[in-house]
């Protein structure tokens, strides 16, 4: 019993640290040295480009593949000497669903349990709570091959569950899926979030990290850019609204130089000219005052591809 007026905090230990995390492929270098920590119960993101070294981390994150150089820790353990140890308590959702074809849905999940020496009993009853959970109960005796791409996602994140592990791994969770299916993957996401599940996510959709990632790092070519929350980053490095305007493919460049004093920055990309702003209406006004008429435009608030695009000088989509 703490003594009065005293309030005890107790602060967990970080579930993953990283420092100065080196990965080489002979003379490439895939991941340049990086440092982060990820909390209990927090949902931590890398966001960049494909190539940027985000599946390269999470492989070592994973303990499926050894670092050259540099300190990794996973719940307290390094994974060079525990991977067995590591492993057992991950749930690990891949890029690209590796799902077995030969299995109908429930008995994915049952086959996969079962790799964890877990009861038979238990193995059954989770199946149908994750079944729930992803919303394919009436899936459960059909062929994978039958489900779309969205519901082979939401089984292949049941499947990563059936561990109930301290971390969930997502390596590109959405990538291939329409807008509707991604909606609903964010639901179960953002679900597992709320039960307090850590969740460390790649990606390469900057809507996608700001709607699901407590916090994140920017990587591009193996090295960190940046690291916040979302709206920080956002805060640091735009501003409030970006204005893009469209002149038509061989005039955008000729039209970013005659804006390039408009707004706090301009940045001309091939399809469209970006103006960055506190209030683009004004800031459309007064160009449109000056006689300067785009074929189209668009005012928005500022994204986390606006922050890639300033630190790197690319688009994040290319």
């Amino acid at each position: 019993m703490s003594p009065v007026g005293v309030t005890l905090v107790i602060v967990s230990s970080p579930v993953i640290v990283a420092s100065d995390l080196v990965k080489q492929y002979g003379e490439v270098t895939a991941v340049g040295g990086i440092s982060f920590e990820v909390a209990q119960g927090e949902s931590f993101g890398l966001l960049g480009p494909n190539g940027a070294g985000k599946s390269t981390t999470m492989r070592m994150i994973g303990a499926v593949s050894t670092r050259t150089s540099g300190r990794l820790e996973i719940l307290e353990l390094d994974p060079d000497g525990f991977g067995p140890e590591i492993r057992s308590q991950l749930g690990v959702v891949p890029q690209s669903d590796n799902l077995d074809e030969e299995l109908r849905v429930r008995e994915n999940l049952i086959v996969y349990g079962r790799y964890f020496g877990l009861p038979m009993a238990k193995v059954r009853s989770k199946a149908d709570d994750l079944l729930a959970f992803a919303q394919l109960q009436d899936k459960a005796k059909a062929k994978v091959t039958d489900l779309s791409g969205g519901m082979k996602r939401r089984l292949t994140i049941a499947r990563g569950l059936m561990n109930d592990p301290r971390i969930l791994l997502l390596d590109e969770p959405t990538t291939g899926l329409d807008p509707q299916a991604r909606h609903i993957l964010w639901d179960r996401l953002f679900r597992l979030k709320e039960e307090g599940t850590t969740l460390v996510l790649t990606t390469h959709y900057m809507d996608e990290a700001e709607q699901l990632c407590d916090r994140l790092i920017v990587v591009d070519k193996g090295t960190i850019m940046a690291e916040g929350t979302p709206a920080s980053l956002i805060r640091e490095y735009s501003t409030r609204e970006v204005l893009e305007l469209r002149f038509g493919a061989d005039r955008n460049a000729e039209m970013a130089e005659r804006l390039k004093d408009a707004g706090d920055r301009v940045e001309a990309l091939p399809d469209r000219v970006l103006v960055y702003t506190a209030d683009g209406e004004a800031e459309l006004a007064r160009l449109t005052d000056a006689g300067i008429h785009p074929l189209t435009s668009l005012v928005r608030r500022s994204s986390l591809e606006d922050v890639f695009l300033r630190l790197t000088g690319r688009s994040l989509i290319e």
